[in-house]
């Protein structure tokens, strides 16, 4: 649009010039004490496209600054919708799972008219932590899409949250032939909610027990070290392999895996962003053909 009015405006200038340096006037004898000047049209005609060329570039320039400028704010916002439908869906895939799990178990005892309370119990449980782990997801996204840090909450303890996530999926582990231990050494209280908390030690332990052979442990630890909470989780599987170890934090980062499932590249990603957002870290403490272990440490809330 700013173009074709330059070149309008251009093309009416070069009419007039045309229109009013006509070869007549050449014939014209100035009077005495005039001085006429004349104007080559062709020399005017060269300028006019010159201007005009520029003009071109410029406007064009500019409209091209501007339009990146007003669409910047969009392709933000499309880029942490999809992140968001990503995070959100790898999230609730693992609860997913275990509500999946429980419920045919709770189907199978209603069947044999076994006692199910505690199943059932269980399911709810399940259901809530999802109801939860939702509304911790947009609380993030809220908190990044306006750039204002979410509101401090009171943290969380460490022991009942670690055990609990344990006990949780230690119903899929036992569905793929696989056994979780868990010591916890010390209590104590970490900077990450219980919502978030949980969200990083299922990612953790749930790589594990697809990273494990059948018949394999998943070793879960955690205690105090340094004024540091601490939790390490170890499997048996053939240790990170086709990728760089730095890179496994990366989003949609795959390295070779012998285990069951291959994941999506975005669960080690999550538990980073949780953790550095609350000034911790996740850390590959080793890895090797007998297994890796994953270290997260947390602040302690003083």
């Amino acid at each position: 649009m700013s173009t074709a009015l330059v070149v309008g405006i251009l093309g009416l200038a070069a009419l007039f010039v045309l229109d009013q340096s006509r070869p007549t006037e050449l014939l014209e004898k100035p009077a005495p004490g005039e001085t006429k000047i004349y104007v080559d049209a062709n020399e005017v005609l060269v300028a006019l496209v010159v201007l005009g060329v520029v003009a071109v570039v410029v406007v064009g320039g500019a409209s091209w600054v501007i339009s990146r400028r007003a669409v910047a704010p969009l392709g933000s916002a499309l880029r942490m919708q999809r992140a968001f439908v990503a995070d959100a869906s790898h999230e609730l895939r693992t609860p997913l799972t275990v509500l999946d799990t429980r419920l045919q178990l709770l189907s199978r005892k209603l069947e044999r008219q076994e006692p199910y309370a505690d199943t059932l119990s269980s399911a709810r449980r399940d259901a809530r932590i999802m109801i939860d782990l939702v509304t911790d997801l947009l609380l993030v996204a809220e908190a990044s899409a306006t750039e204002v840090p979410g509101a401090a909450g009171p943290g969380s303890d460490l022991r009942p949250t670690v055990l609990s996530s344990v006990r949780d999926l230690q119903v899929l582990a036992v569905e793929r032939g696989r056994t979780i231990a868990v010591a916890v050494d010390n209590e104590a209280r970490v900077t990450l909610s219980e919502t978030s908390l949980r969200r990083a030690l299922v990612v953790l332990i749930d790589n594990a027990v697809a990273h494990s052979p059948a018949g394999g442990t998943v070793r879960v630890t955690a205690g105090v070290e340094r004024g540091r909470a601490v939790v390490r989780v170890a499997d048996e599987g053939d240790g990170i392999r086709g990728i760089e170890v730095d890179q496994v934090f990366e989003r949609f980062a795959h390295g070779a895996t012998t285990g069951q499932r291959r994941g999506f590249g975005l669960g080690l990603a999550l538990v980073r962003d949780l953790a550095v957002r609350h000034g911790g870290r996740v850390t590959v403490e080793s890895t090797s053909d007998t297994g890796t272990i994953m270290r997260l440490e947390l602040p302690v809330v003083r």
